[in-house]
């Protein structure tokens, strides 16, 4: 007996429409971050006071809010971030999800070091106050710590995937413990973040990389997408425990699950 076939995806016929409109737009909103990076980031602080964000802050939120409506997404926020200084922690799906993030809270972020050395993309990233780390690499690891543990002590928030890479078809990794020693030794509350990628209130878990899928071509595929929304879920704290550094991953990332298997209203 012959094998049914499995049914064909609708063909999206507004998908070149799209392309048309967005990588014009894409350009110039580019262009502007090049301003923004050479100009404000440049010379404005970067730490809160009295609850109070920097002009440096609101600035990289717009242009994050701006690049998701480039792509055709909407941003929301639920939950409230507490104030600088913080420990973010968020699953990570996506090249996309620091703009997710951003869009919400600016924050320094640990990347892997490649991106370092992107065209334009490693020196906006720099600028943005990105802690570089090389995978694999103890010596470069420590080095994160401590630069981690040294923005916050400043007064500045520092976000990180503890995941320690992208996970795929909404899997949600292990956490690594040893990351979340970096608010113990700075005396910062921990806040689990969940990202999350929706439509009609229901999670879609291929909007981010797929297995096998370069960063250009997941680039490509978004910026052709169809409207969504993305959501930025700030949770409640997790109990800081001196000893408890697995714990604290541990509560992180059900909170986080729960989150992400939680249907929004639309």
């Amino acid at each position: 007996m012959e094998a049914a076939s499995a049914n064909p995806t609708p063909r999206d016929r507004l998908r070149p429409l799209r392309y048309v409109w967005r990588v014009p737009l894409l350009v110039l909103h580019v262009l502007f971050g090049v301003v923004i990076c050479a100009l404000i980031l440049s010379w404005a602080g970067g730490v809160m006071k009295n609850g109070r964000e920097p002009l440096a802050h609101r600035t990289i939120r717009m242009w994050s809010t701006l690049l998701l409506r480039v792509f055709g997404f909407r941003s929301r926020r639920f939950g409230q971030p507490l104030p600088d200084p913080v420990l973010f922690v968020a699953n990570h799906t996506s090249w996309l999800d620091i703009e997710l993030l951003h869009s919400q809270r600016a924050a320094c972020f640990v990347a892997k070091a490649e991106i370092a050395s992107w065209p334009l993309v490693g020196w906006m990233a720099a600028r943005g106050g990105t802690i570089f780390h090389r995978r694999g690499n103890n010596h470069s690891l420590a080095s994160v710590m401590a630069s981690m543990v040294e923005r916050l002590r400043e007064g500045r928030s520092v976000a990180v995937f503890p995941e320690g890479g992208t996970g795929h078809n909404g899997v949600l990794r292990v956490f690594h413990a040893r990351i979340f020693q970096a608010a113990l030794d700075a005396g910062v509350p921990v806040q689990p973040v969940a990202l999350r990628f929706a439509r009609h209130g229901k999670r879609l878990i291929d909007a981010g990389f797929r297995e096998g899928e370069s960063f250009m071509g997941n680039f490509l595929r978004l910026l052709g997408e169809p409207p969504l929304d993305v959501e930025v879920h700030f949770l409640e704290p997790v109990p800081v425990s001196a000893d408890g550094r697995r714990r604290m991953a541990e509560a992180s990332r059900e909170r986080i699950a729960q989150a992400l298997d939680t249907d929004t209203p639309a």
